[in-house]
């Protein structure tokens, strides 16, 4: 047996919470992976952020963050109208970051694209980025390419 899945995306305004039916004439490998799967992007909320405003530890809920960048030598973490300090690199706070909704943008900035009011593509060489507080920033000339196909693959969905 072929590993092919047919997905079909039925959309009933009458159904107040969604509902996943796998048919199969058995269960077999590639069902239960999908079962799993399912079951963990459900369930799977995504860790907060240790983070410090005042000296107090908080924990920053992801969908909650704007941006996380470097000013100094110091890794700040914005939220629409909150900063913290973050005692973690980029690189590690990469790693934590859902990849679905952050990506990196320079060697010191990592946004949230959902906190994204528009992406600036006329600029020459590089993005510019308006977040939906007001806040600019922009990509650098690396990471473009990575950028874009981000953006393409989130038409897709």
């Amino acid at each position: 047996m072929a590993d092919n899945v047919d997905v079909e995306l039925i959309i009933d305004e009458t159904c107040a919470e969604p509902k996943v039916t796998i048919r199969a004439k058995e269960k077999t490998a590639l069902i239960e992976n999908l079962i799993e799967a399912i079951e963990k992007t459900v369930s799977a909320e995504p860790s907060g952020i240790p983070a410090y405003s005042d000296g107090k530890l908080e924990f920053v809920p992801q969908k909650d963050i704007m941006r996380i960048h470097t000013e100094g030598r110091q890794i700040v973490l914005d939220t629409e109208n909150r900063y913290y300090i973050i005692k973690q690199t980029l690189t590690r706070l990469e790693d934590e970051l859902s990849r679905d909704r952050f990506i990196r943008i320079s060697q010191s900035e990592i946004i949230n694209i959902y906190m994204v009011k528009q992406f600036d593509v006329s600029l020459s060489g590089t993005i510019g980025i308006e977040f939906k507080n007001g806040v600019k920033t922009y990509a650098s000339r690396r990471y473009i390419k990575a950028i874009k196909i981000f953006l393409r693959n989130k038409e897709g969905k």
